[in-house]
């Protein structure tokens, strides 16, 4: 089953961080994602850019509307994610207690929804 692995932290704490402290944190998360790979775990992730670079987009009666920043303000910002394969929560929950930002902030651990087979000759 896949499971996403939404990584939070806090933008002020690594921004804090020196050069040679971020280096580090990102290799640790790539040796982290080969290890993952290795595994047969590893199906995709991404890092995010900081949250000042992102628009939220919704629509309301029909009207686009677009804002600055993210969804919602928070202590906590998206800072990327893992997909994962596991047999079961539990499994995915382990495996995401080993992402190095999982010691600055939150990992949240969801079941990925498979959406239905598209109808046929339904034109969209």
């Amino acid at each position: 089953m896949k499971y996403a692995a939404l990584v939070y932290y806090q933008e002020r704490l690594i921004e804090a961080m020196g050069e040679q402290e971020w280096h580090d944190l990102n290799q640790e998360c790539l040796a982290g994602v080969e290890r993952l790979t290795d595994q047969g775990h590893f199906l995709a992730g991404e890092a995010l850019q900081p949250v000042e670079s992102a628009a939220s987009v919704r629509l309301r009666d029909g009207e686009v509307l677009i804002s600055d920043g993210p969804f919602a303000e928070t202590k906590e910002q998206l800072a990327g994610f893992y997909l994962l394969e596991a047999r079961d929560l539990n499994e995915a929950v382990q495996l995401a207690s080993r992402i190095p930002p999982a010691r600055f902030g939150t990992i949240e651990v969801r079941p990925v929804r498979e959406l239905p087979p598209r109808d046929t000759g339904v034109e969209s």
